[in-house]
């Protein structure tokens, strides 16, 4: 750890990242003495990044519901989880997690007093684990998600489960974790499911209009492309130029939306061509697509489209597919999604569809054009899938529930 706070400096000065990563954990002290006092009671939730605060947020829009009196801490380790979320209006305060060294720890928890800590997903810092086991916090983990190949089943000692002992309680989200959990003696467990089926079902109701929109897919078959890369684009700006019907209008929302990327994309495409921020009524009466350049609407773009192309299968993974599920359209994804079980749950049931080539995205794209009655099918089965797997954050809160009252 003494090495990494040497290093971290130096890194930051060439890497923008590491650079918000490390000038954001200076302030994290600072921030928690100004904004919790000793008689405060808080709840503490904890997310790597900005996926498992999604994951998390059901639950804390349901705690600050249902627990008025109590302060929310949020804590993010990566910079693009805290800079889009740093003014979250249902947390009270928002930092950075600490890096894991003991006093960090016992600093961090003496200034933040948490009743009780909820882990995201995962995130298992073994010092920041232990000195809340030593202080007796409640401390449970939602959405978890364990493999095989970690060091807490491979390494069948003490030592290497430790962390875990600082858990009350884990929700996982599978029988793999619960059976992988109690192979090595944790049997305080619930199969209760992934919470971003709450989050995505809530979408429908939730969503934001956006007139422009309406008026361009109005009448129309519409793709939304979300969180595409530039070997998506790439395969994207083929179809569109070269096997686009007249009826068909498009949608895309980078997820670098960057001025020089946006700009880049734009010029590519042969048919006319706006961006989000500079259209109008008018104007975009006479465009094919549409560029999002812009955060936070996704979700809602989602609702206008027929078929939803969702980026990152060619690169590190896939990005969210449950959104665009929620909305009862297929969805269309490249190769690399092994790591995400809604994705390999949902080709098994022939509502996602895999693409390697340009050939084989005209290939689809052109089968749901010309197939109305599959479009229906599929799209049902995604808002069905949804819909069955919803229920963890009710589980959760009962228990959170249980707890806060035996502490009241």
């Amino acid at each position: 750890m003494s090495i990494v706070k040497m290093l971290l400096p130096l890194v930051a000065i060439f890497n923008p990242k590491i650079k918000l990563f490390y000038n954001g954990r200076k302030e994290t002290f600072a921030k928690l003495q100004a904004n919790i006092s000793p008689n405060d009671s808080v709840i503490w939730m904890h997310c790597a990044s900005l996926g498992e605060f999604e994951q998390g947020r059901p639950v804390l829009e349901k705690i600050n519901e249902q627990y008025p009196n109590y302060k929310i801490l949020l804590s993010f380790f990566s910079p693009s989880g805290y800079e889009i979320r740093k003014d979250y209006e249902l947390a009270d305060v928002v930092v950075y997690l600490p890096l894991d060294s003991t006093k960090n720890a016992n600093k961090f928890l003496k200034l933040a007093h948490p009743e009780l800590a909820i882990f995201v997903k995962y995130e298992f810092w073994p010092n920041i684990l232990a000195a809340l086991k030593q202080q007796s916090i409640k401390t449970i983990l939602i959405s978890g998600i364990f493999r095989a190949d970690q060091s807490f089943f491979t390494k069948k000692t003490a030592w290497f489960k430790k962390p875990l002992e600082a858990f009350s309680y884990f929700f996982v989200q599978d029988k793999t974790a619960v059976s992988l959990l109690e192979s090595i003696g944790f049997n305080n467990t619930s199969l209760s499911g992934d919470t971003r089926f709450d989050r995505v079902f809530d979408l429908v109701s939730q969503r934001k209009e956006l007139d422009f929109l309406a008026n361009f897919t109005k009448d129309k078959h519409t793709l939304v492309a979300g969180s595409t890369w530039e070997k998506d684009e790439e395969l994207l700006v083929d179809y569109i130029n070269n096997h686009a019907q007249e009826n068909q209008v498009f949608i895309i929302a980078p997820h670098n939306i960057k001025a020089s990327n946006i700009n880049h994309l734009a010029q590519q495409f042969q048919p006319k061509t706006l961006l989000y921020s500079s259209a109008t009524a008018v104007n975009i009466k006479e465009a094919k697509v549409l560029i999002i350049d812009s955060i936070g609407i996704l979700t809602s773009v989602y609702y206008y489209a027929n078929i939803a192309y969702v980026g990152g299968g060619f690169g590190t993974g896939i990005h969210n597919i449950l959104e665009p599920a929620t909305y009862r359209i297929p969805i269309i994804i490249g190769p690399k999604y092994q790591k995400f079980k809604e994705a390999k749950e949902l080709i098994s049931q022939e509502s996602c569809f895999v693409i390697k080539t340009k050939k084989e995205l005209t290939t689809q794209l052109q089968q749901f054009y010309n197939n109305p009655d599959l479009l229906l099918k599929t799209g049902k089965i995604s808002a069905n899938y949804v819909k069955e797997n919803t229920g963890a954050t009710k589980l959760i809160m009962n228990y959170i529930t249980n707890q806060v009252n035996k502490i009241v």
